[in-house]
Order: C-alpha cells, then sequence, then structure tokens
C-alpha cells in the first residue's frame, strides 16, 4: 500500500493592533498576547504571523494547544456562517498553519 501523507492547512482570522513606535511598527495579537515589530506596518504583520504560527505550532508539539486556547478564552462556536462580525476599526491577521497527515500510520488517532 502506498503512503497517504496529506498536507492539511488551517488558518486563524485574528485582531492585530498596530501602533508606531518611533521608527519601528509593533503588532499585538490581543485575544493571544503575543506581540512582533517590524520596519514597515506589512513587515509588522508578517513578523506576528509568524510569531503565531510558531507558537501554536509549538503547543501543539508540547500537547499543550487545548489548554492554551481555552486559558485565552477560545470556545467552540457551532453556528451556521457567518460565524461573527469583523468588529469595526480593527485590523485582522491571517495565519496560516501548516500541518501534515500520515493516514498510512495505523497508530494515529481515530478519534
Amino acid at each position: 500500500m502506498g503512503e497517504k501523507i496529506f498536507s492539511i492547512r488551517f488558518s486563524m482570522h485574528l485582531p492585530a493592533i498596530l501602533v508606531k513606535k518611533e521608527k519601528w511598527y509593533v503588532a499585538n495579537c490581543p485575544v493571544l498576547d503575543i506581540s512582533s515589530q517590524g520596519k514597515t506596518e506589512d513587515d509588522a504583520k508578517k513578523n506576528l504571523s509568524e510569531a503565531i504560527a510558531s507558537f501554536m505550532i509549538s503547543c501543539h508539539e508540547r500537547g499543550t494547544l487545548d489548554a492554551v486556547l481555552k486559558n485565552c478564552g477560545f470556545v467552540p462556536d457551532y453556528s451556521t456562517p457567518p460565524i461573527s462580525p469583523m468588529v469595526e476599526d480593527t485590523d485582522y491577521i491571517d495565519v496560516p498553519l501548516p500541518f501534515i497527515i500520515d493516514m498510512g500510520n495505523p497508530n494515529r488517532c481515530h478519534a
């Protein structure tokens, strides 16, 4: 039987606050309390996206992602689209989260 490895992409659409401080732009994601900076707004947003992705992957690898999300106030939303309206006067950042699943692994989770 051939390998069955799939690349799965999740994406988070999170609020971001950008503030210019002297020569730098500081980007903050208040719901996760993660910040980054850059010389331009785009750089600050890109760096924040990378910081959030690294944080989420690290939490997943340590087995703490569920606890971290719960601690930050995340709860499942079982409503039908549109899930929630955007908050006016708020920027948002899209954070891609790459994962791979090996469907040929007999020991994988069967939840």
